[in-house]
């Protein structure tokens, strides 16, 4: 019992005193930073002032009485002197009533409690200057509790100050908020260097009585109950989440990455793919078992009616095609009969017969009128060529990677035209890689205590930056006569009260000049150095929004313009908050941006300007600077597109020079004239002639109607066309020089029936790409789009001047051979010669080693097993090539801005900013629209700022760094009436009175107020628009100009506010993976702020916006993008095939497969070759499916209306015919170009073009020439039973079976030696 009561007794004495008296009373003299107070050790006095009521009811309430007369050891003076130096405390610290409270009371029962003597100490006295008899008191001793000491900090250490997206406490406590202990803060409070403390405070933290050696006076440490941060106090509720721990729900777990998924521990995709490719095997080796024992017949097994082993009367002997045995047999199709034919086998035969009719009239038609189809097909084209005086080029990266409709486009356009344009940025980053000298710089108050400074902080270093950045904005840059500064174009958030340019420097700490640099303080005594350079800058690496250092240089921290320099933006290259060990400066330029490119034409005249300086400068002795422009991208993309064209022209010549040469057909070098004649050197020019025609036709057509073109369109499509278009030229003129003309035949004869042959086909394989390559321009990929619309155009009239002005070309330069004129110089007249067909050699090594051996029995199941094994395994790894586009590959080799990109990921330790942006439609001014967004007190969790602050938290999830700035709390502190003066004035007229103006007429604005505190919807309407015309100062931080000027819209005549945004930073992102996923993780914090705010009667809807969303939202959708498109590609192939093969399912079915199998095979490479997904590559897999068509489509034509009786004899007869045609139209024209590209100094080329183009050309040639003859002779569809009729009832008009013999080998040749599908006119023995 006695031990409670002492207890009581204690706590009685620590806060209400034994005494109660005084320690002083009144103020005396003034000191630097304030005025002393006067000694004074009687009882407290009554305060019966009114003002000084109202002072101490506003600041101080737990000290008025409320019955009877209050008594303190303070005089209206005082209370006046509080109310001044709360202030700034209460700008900060009143959005947490709880914190306010208590920091109140650490001043107020120091001021003015009755009590005060109990544990405040005179240490220090002197006489007032002016008034003798008076004495002032310069230094106290103030003791308090661990408790209250604690309660303070913590209450208070989590309070947010939204427009620097910092903790309120750094401007308080000298430290960063995560260094700033209760031990420091009090320290800081308590020392008169820090501008606002009149006299120095010795803080002494204890919980017991303390007696100073110099008094015998016992004191008992002030130990008044503290609020917790998530009560309420001063009659306001608990603090926000934001500004209070406490107040906070339970934190969501941090969620996990998902797993890969794995089946016994290996990757799935794997894992399956290996069990289906086991599972394949299992199949295709029970398949060829069977294939052997019953389809061959191994057993002698009877076979049915329609099998297509059929023996005929012996006396026929030779090797079967690769059977590698000889048989005393011949294979023969089986007799068919009309009804065994079904309806779409009479189908197809009637559309294969309407097209070699209407190919082969029209081919006779072209043949004999060449000179008029040339002219109008000219004609024609040129005219639609003409539309290049109309041609634009799409250079800008937005236009080309995003859709005017899509999100992020239509995002970027909304915060454009409600907030302006993203600034423009020139930045540099400096480093000096060549100098490790540390810069030793002792510590203050210390004789053997130092800290190192890396080589950066070298003050002669310093001045060197300094006179550079000087430099850089004195340069000068002249626009149509007019001369441009950086100070004509840079962004100046206060003007005009402030025309100072926004420059992120470090060297902003000492406001650009050499004499700050250069100052330093002395101690007393004069003898050593008391604070220098260095100090200032750990100062303002602390508290960046201070206005006076506090180590005694007495220099502001804050940059010419008046914003806060924030470390993490001016340096990189450190660990935590080391900013000593930076190793890097980053100097930032903001300039103004227009929404009309003309308007952003005089800095970009500056900018052009600054790079020719920079490149002067980046490689300095004494540093290294790495830089870049707003422009510099744009200027280099452009640059390397120029650099590259002699690349891309070298590859063109190549592959033209191989065309004109290889076309011809050359026998022996006996007879020269003989060569110069069957050359075909004129004709391969006009072919290569007519490709480019098709490309300008293309081009012309549509920048009639105003479609710009791209980069990618002028590079990609003429290889495509040339592609699709050397393949139609080669199987035109090599059927022509493979063709012998039947007796009584003329010329245009045999043009028309080459072309009743071989057109269906070129048909096929245009109309197949070209409808292919529209469908793929339903994409919302701008650059996919643009290019499927260019290709398609540029493939359809590639194929339209093929079978008009090539045929016609044709057709005249057969008739100059068999004229024996020379080639080129056709009015030279050789002597008449033999005239011989050549088969050529590429046709004959085709015809007899390469298709027999391709196709023998051993051969063709390792064929199927390699290729099917590298597409499992295509397909396996398909879910791990990497989306995204390096920016370093769209630069030169050579390119400055490469060292940039690398420094900027290497050094930079903030990420881009990012704004929350509240659409237009909702409703500021009642409690529940203000509770849906705000971040103070009285504010919900799920709130905007608080969701956004919640996310802060989980920043490596979120990639939010910190949390929102947030003009509407800031605005509600802004009206709050304390301070001396207030924020918020007016003039006697009711105009503005800034705080910064000294004006005793000025009185603090009559907000009225809902019983919340907050102002009423008229008032807050009144007041929001001189809010954001208020610049922030020492008097006022919350001044919203400089912050919020821009950030909120006011409309409807003042009435209403319009768009809005919070602005924060997202964390530092190095990878595509992490920009993608820092825009997915906004997109959804964003929805759900939307989902929360539209269920308190809100009608707008918010998402967030980074200047870098409008490039990376393509790779959101990317994948289902190119699956789409290929999808598109594939059905409209699928459609193509089966219709223009004849209504052949299964034919149409093999092209779609092998196809996608070249397509997902090039995938594997691109995993493999580390080639990422985006546009560029999209692009090029889409025309990947033009090209596989080129290399699949003919083969399977000529296996379809080949009529031999078995399916391996008929991918012999499609491989040999068709095959060399392919090989020398695509693959080896192709090849030579291609490896002229690995050349290139354009890395974007070297990848995305060299590899992908080398990939698609080995792949389809493989596949076409190698795969697709070993699946058909396997799966291939069977002989249509409808042209096979056909064929047989032709035969039986024909003469005796002894002369048939001579009858096939007349067919053969005119027939399987063609390279191309067989005339059905000429046929007579149906077994072909």
């Amino acid at each position: 019992m006695s031990c409670m009561c002492f207890k009581m007794c204690y706590f009685y004495l620590q806060v209400h005193g034994k005494d109660g008296h005084c320690s002083w009373y009144g103020e005396c003299g003034d000191s630097p930073t304030g005025k002393y107070n006067c000694l004074y050790t009687g009882p407290a006095k009554p305060l019966t002032n009114e003002t000084g009521l109202k002072i101490l009811k506003t600041y101080c309430p737990d000290l008025l009485e409320e019955k009877g007369d209050t008594y303190t050891c303070c005089d209206t003076d005082q209370l006046i002197t509080i109310q001044k130096n709360m202030g700034l405390p209460q700008q900060f610290f009143l959005r947490c009533p709880s914190c306010y409270r208590n920091f109140l009371n650490l001043y107020c029962y120091q001021t003015c409690s009755k009590n005060q003597s109990n544990y405040v100490y005179n240490v220090k006295t002197e006489p007032v200057p002016t008034n003798k008899n008076k004495t002032q008191i310069t230094k106290i001793d103030y003791f308090i509790t661990h408790s209250y000491a604690n309660g303070m900090f913590n209450s208070c250490k989590s309070v947010q100050m939204p427009s620097a997206n910092e903790r309120a406490i750094t401007v308080f406590c000298g430290h960063p908020a995560d260094q700033c202990t209760i031990k420091n803060w009090l320290q800081y409070m308590g020392d008169t260097t820090n501008g606002h403390t009149p006299f120095d405070i010795n803080f002494n933290i204890t919980n017991t009585p303390i007696t100073p050696n110099t008094t015998n006076t016992t004191f008992y440490p002030m130990d008044v109950s503290t609020s917790l941060c998530n009560e309420t106090a001063l009659n306001k509720s608990a603090c926000s989440c934001q500004d209070c721990t406490l107040s906070c729900a339970p934190m969501p777990p941090f969620p996990k990455p998902p797993k890969p998924a794995t089946i016994l521990g290996f990757d799935a995709w794997y894992f399956v793919m290996c069990i289906l490719y086991i599972i394949f095997v299992l199949f295709f080796g029970t398949y060829g078992l069977c294939y052997n024992i019953i389809h061959r017949n191994a057993f002698g097994i009877k076979q049915k009616k329609y099998d297509s082993i059929e023996e005929r009367p012996a006396g026929r002997t030779g090797s079967i095609n690769g059977h590698g045995q000889s048989r005393k047999k011949k294979l023969s199709a089986p007799l068919v009969e009309e009804k065994d034919i079904n309806c779409l086998e009479k189908i197809g035969a009637g559309v294969e017969k309407f097209l070699r009719n209407i190919f082969l009239t029209w081919g006779l038609f072209v043949a004999r009128h060449p000179v008029i189809v040339i002219v109008l097909g000219v004609l024609i084209a040129g005219a639609l060529s003409a539309g290049l005086y109309f041609f634009k080029v799409t250079t800008n990266p937005v236009e080309l990677w995003s859709a005017k409709n899509s999100r992020a486009r239509t995002e970027k356009d909304y915060f454009d035209s409600h907030f302006g344009p993203f600034y423009r940025t020139e930045q540099l980053i400096v480093t000096r890689p060549n100098n490790n000298t540390i810069v030793k710089h002792k510590n203050p108050g210390s004789i053997v205590s130092f800290t190192d400074y890396t080589s950066l902080f070298d003050k002669e270093f310093l001045h060197m930056l300094l006179d550079l950045q000087l430099e850089i904005e004195n340069l000068t840059a002249t626009y149509k006569g007019e001369t441009v500064r950086l100070k004509d174009i840079c962004f100046k958030p206060l003007a005009p009260d402030n025309n100072n340019c926004t420059t992120e420097s470090v060297l902003e700490y000492w406001q650009k000049s050499h004499e700050n640099i250069d100052k330093v303080a002395m101690t007393p005594d004069g003898w050593f150095v008391k604070a220098d350079y260095l100090d200032h800058f750990k100062f303002c690496v602390s508290a960046p929004a201070s206005t006076q250092d506090t180590v005694g240089l007495n220099i502001s921290c804050l940059a010419t313009n008046s914003a806060p320099i924030f470390p993490w933006v001016a340096m990189g290259g450190y660990d935590g908050l080391n900013y000593q060990d930076s190793t890097a400066f980053v100097i930032t330029f903001l300039v103004n941006n227009h929404l009309k490119d003309e308007d952003n034409e005089k800095a970009m005249a500056w900018e052009k300007v600054l790079i020719d300086f920079m490149k002067t400068r980046q490689n300095g002795p004494n540093m290294t600077i790495a830089f870049n422009t707003e422009r510099s991208i744009e200027d280099e993309i452009n640059r390397e597109s120029s650099s590259d064209i002699w690349t891309v022209l070298a590859s063109y010549l190549i592959m033209f020079g191989y065309i004109t040469i290889t076309l011809g057909q050359y026998g022996t070098c006996e007879n020269p004239q003989k060569l110069l004649i069957d050359s075909k050197i004129t004709l391969g020019l006009s072919g290569v002639l007519i490709v480019l025609l098709s490309v300008a036709a293309s081009l012309g057509t549509y920048s009639y109607f105003g479609i710009p073109a791209t980069l990618i369109i002028i590079e990609v499509v003429p290889f495509l066309v040339l592609a699709v278009g050397v393949d139609n030229i080669f199987i035109l003129v090599q059927a022509y020089q493979r063709d012998t003309r039947p007796p009584g035949e003329s010329l245009e004869e045999q043009i028309g029936r080459i072309v009743g042959r071989v057109g269906p086909s070129m048909l096929l394989t245009s109309s197949a790409e070209s409808i292919a390559f529209f469908l793929g321009a339903l994409t919302n990929m701008p650059a996919v789009r643009v290019f499927s619309l260019y290709a398609a155009l540029a493939v359809l009239i590639d194929f339209l001047l093929q079978i008009t002005v090539f045929i016609a070309l044709m057709t005249i330069d057969a008739k100059r051979q068999e004229g024996d004129r020379f080639d080129a110089c056709c009015c030279i007249k050789a002597p008449r010669s033999k005239k011989e067909k050549h088969e050529g050699w590429l046709f004959y090594l085709f015809k007899h080693f390469y298709a027999p051996f391709i196709l023998k029995e051993y051969v063709r199941p390792i064929v199927v097993l390699l290729f099917t094994a590298y597409f499992f395994v295509s397909v396996a790894v398909l879910h791990k090539i990497g989306l995204g586009l390096d920016q370093k590959l769209s630069m030169p080799d050579d390119s400055y801005v490469l060292r940039y990109f690398g420094n900027e990921s290497t050094y930079l330790h903030v990420g881009a900013p990012v704004y929350f942006v509240v659409r237009e439609g909702h409703d500021y001014t009642t409690q529940q629209g203000q509770n849906a967004l705000c971040g103070g007190n009285g504010c919900p969790q799920d709130s905007l700022v608080g969701q956004i602050y919640t996310a802060s938290k989980l920043a490596n999830y979120t990639y939010i760094a910190q949390p929102t700035s947030s003009w509407l709390d800031d605005f509600f502190d802004w009206l709050a009436p304390g301070g001396s003066p207030p924020c918020c004035r007016l003039f006697p007229n009711g105009t503005f009175c800034p705080a910064t103006v000294v004006d005793k007429t000025c009185k603090t604005c009559p907000v009225n107020k809902r019983p919340d505190g907050r102002p009423t919807p008229q008032d807050f309407m009144r007041y929001l628009p001189i809010y954001l015309k208020d610049n922030p100062g020492t008097k006022c931080a919350k001044g919203g100009h400089a912050a919020y000027g821009s950030g909120v819209n006011i409309i409807h005549n003042k009435t209403q506010v319009g768009a809005t945004y919070f602005m924060t930073y997202h964390t530092i992102l190095r990878t595509n993976e992490d920009f993608i996923g820092a825009l997915r993780e906004a997109r959804k914090i964003g929805e759900n702020i939307t989902n929360t705010i539209t269920t308190k009667t809100s009608n707008a809807t918010v998402f967030p916006y980074s200047i870098f969303y409008v490039y990376y939202e393509q790779y959101l959708t990317v994948v289902h993008d190119t699956i789409f498109n290929i999808a598109l590609c594939m059905v409209a192939i699928f459609v193509v095939t089966f219709i223009l093969i004849g209504f052949d399912f299964f034919s149409a079915v093999l092209v779609v497969l092998v196809v996608s199998m070249i397509v997902i095979d090039i995938c594997g490479m691109m995993y493999f070759w580390d080639i990422t997904l985006n546009a560029v590559s999209l692009v090029n897999l889409v025309m990947a499916v033009g090209i596989a068509v080129e290399f699949c489509a003919h083969i399977v034509r000529a296996f379809a209306v080949s009529l031999q009786p078995t399916k391996l004899m008929r991918a012999e007869e499609a491989l040999a015919h068709m095959g060399s045609s392919v090989l020398s139209g695509i693959t080896l024209t192709k090849l030579g170009g291609i490896i002229v590209l690995a050349f290139s100094k354009s890395q974007l080329f070297q990848v995305f073009y060299f590899r992908m183009y080398l990939g698609m050309v080995l792949y389809g040639a493989t596949h076409g020439l190698i795969f697709l003859p070993v699946l058909l002779s396997y799966i291939g569809p069977p002989i249509n039973k409808a042209k096979l009729y056909d064929a047989q009832q032709r035969r039986k008009h024909l003469s005796a079976d002894s002369d048939n013999d001579d009858i096939n080998s007349s067919r053969q040749n005119l027939v399987s030696d063609s390279g191309a599908p067989p005339d059905y006119n000429t046929l007579a023995d149906p077994a072909i």
